[in-house]
């Protein structure tokens, strides 16, 4: 799911490792470097700062508190055509005797391959997915711990938050690669069923993939023409939705200009898509402050006369969940913790996050993989 933020932000988010949301990292010490380099190493895989900047950057916070223990590598932009490349990168982490721990977020597909493949060669491996793209029921079994969005329960709550900020009409953006994802095509159906209940009008847009030729400009091209026509013709009480992180830059942009709701983005984060689409810029002494860019995006939402017309989660869903799975399965290696006990995983999901999270499983006799809610806010 590929965006972009400004590269100003994107290095004020570097702060954020390891800590909770509220927290500044400090730069290490030679001992703290010295303590990182000895001990198993990690293997983290994410997407390039262009396909989804925040899981990016998770990995490079993760970089600032293991230091040289963490292989980082990222899959490629056109990962659709190119899974075996991805089975291939997450090989050779698993080639090396020293990695203990394998972290793919998101694991797009590919990633269950790739898990039965190092299992085959390395049991020993840990091995920890964020926001699977791959049958669930698939992942729950490849994977040793997975997270991901509570997609059932959000295909309610993002239509309760749309109907509680005025909508009458929802509009959702996706296309055929996404929906056919079993998760995001239920969650489809969840909010067209709570729509008819709430008494507002679904209508499913399709868009350009961004996997497609014309790639993600094409796709953000069609969102900034697309959504004032849907204004004109359902008016402003309208609420827009989209399955892809590269379209939550124009879709808010354009809701700004033209009106209507976002009560929430397909990856919920103060971060994703609202600093590139309000024009903010963090300062050097409020990096990593994210109650600083809470505070930014309702301070310009309001400048504009459009408050109560925005919401998302209180922290960044992405880059708390790959951070969390991480030190989970590292301190699991460590005998520090049980990454099959929910509770555990709930702990160290809420000590990055800041906040509490909301946890359930998606097979309560088989499998760690875990649904996750964090509390909703509106600008």
């Amino acid at each position: 799911m590929p965006r972009k933020l400004t590269m100003v932000f994107a290095v004020a988010l570097l702060a954020l490792a390891g800590c909770s949301n509220q927290q500044q990292a400090k730069a290490p010490t030679d001992s703290q470097t010295a303590a990182n380099a000895t001990g198993f190493k990690i293997g983290l895989m994410t997407g390039t700062v262009s396909q989804n900047e925040e899981e990016f950057q998770a990995g490079q916070q993760l970089a600032i508190k293991y230091g040289a223990r963490l292989k980082h590598v990222t899959y490629p932009d056109n990962f659709m055509v190119e899974q075996e490349t991805v089975i291939a990168q997450l090989s050779g982490l698993a080639a090396d005797p020293e990695v203990k721990v394998i972290v793919v977020g998101q694991a797009i597909p590919g990633s269950i391959a790739a898990a039965r493949k190092i299992r085959e060669q390395r049991p020993d491996i840990l091995i920890g997915f964020v926001e699977a793209h791959e049958d669930p029921a698939l992942v729950n079994e490849a994977a040793n711990v997975s997270v991901q969005p509570d997609q059932m329960a959000r295909g309610r709550t993002i239509i309760a938050e749309a109907v509680a900020m005025g909508a009458k009409h929802f509009v959702h953006y996706s296309f055929p690669r996404h929906m056919s994802q079993e998760l995001l095509a239920r969650r489809r159906d969840i909010m067209k069923e709570e729509s008819a209940k709430q008494g507002i009008e679904f209508h499913f847009v399709t868009a350009p993939d961004p996997m497609a030729e014309g790639g993600l400009p094409a796709t953000q091209q069609f969102v900034l023409e697309d959504q004032p026509r849907e204004i004109k013709k359902l008016g402003e009480k309208t609420a827009f939705f989209s399955t892809n992180c590269g379209m939550q830059d124009p879709l808010i942009r354009s809701v700004l200009q033209s009106g209507g709701y976002v009560p929430e983005q397909c990856c919920p984060s103060p971060t994703h898509g609202y600093p590139t689409a309000l024009g903010i810029a963090v300062p050097a002494e409020k990096a990593g402050d994210i109650a600083f860019i809470n505070s930014e995006n309702k301070r310009i939402i309001a400048e504009h006369k459009m408050s109560g017309h925005f919401g998302t989660w209180v922290a960044p869903e992405s880059m708390v969940a790959i951070r969390a799975v991480t030190n989970l399965l590292v301190d699991a290696v460590d005998g520090k913790a049980d990454y099959k006990d929910m509770s555990t995983v709930q702990k160290y999901l809420e000590t990055e996050a800041g906040a509490p999270v909301k946890i359930s499983k998606y097979d309560m006799q088989k499998g760690s993989q875990y649904l996750i809610l964090l509390d909703h806010q509106v600008y």
